[in-house]
């Protein structure tokens, strides 16, 4: 293997253990947050680590299909997102 091949599995390698801990703190975040706007955050920053750990695979497996699926679950989770912060703040979704 080449040094470029070396850096680039290292530098993966540390992306996935930095967005893992990312995920587990917004975990924390989800399950002690003072305020629903606070939980509202962090689901959706979970949601972003998420997006970046499929990412992630994709780049270390050679794998397009990933690229196409993280476009959806950032769709799914901006949606979601929303409706969860318009259900806290009116009681409902649809008007």
């Amino acid at each position: 293997m080449s040094a470029a091949t070396d850096f680039m599995n290292t530098a993966l390698i540390i992306t996935f253990v930095v967005i893992v801990l990312a995920q587990v703190l917004s975990m924390v975040r989800l399950v002690m947050g003072p305020t629903a706007g606070d939980r509202i955050l962090a689901l959706d920053t979970m949601v972003i680590n998420a997006l970046g750990l499929v990412v992630l695979l994709g780049i270390y497996q050679g794998v397009q299909i990933y690229f196409e699926v993280s476009l959806l679950i950032a769709m799914l989770g901006f949606v979601s997102t929303v409706a969860l912060a318009r259900f806290i703040l009116r009681g409902d979704i649809i008007e």
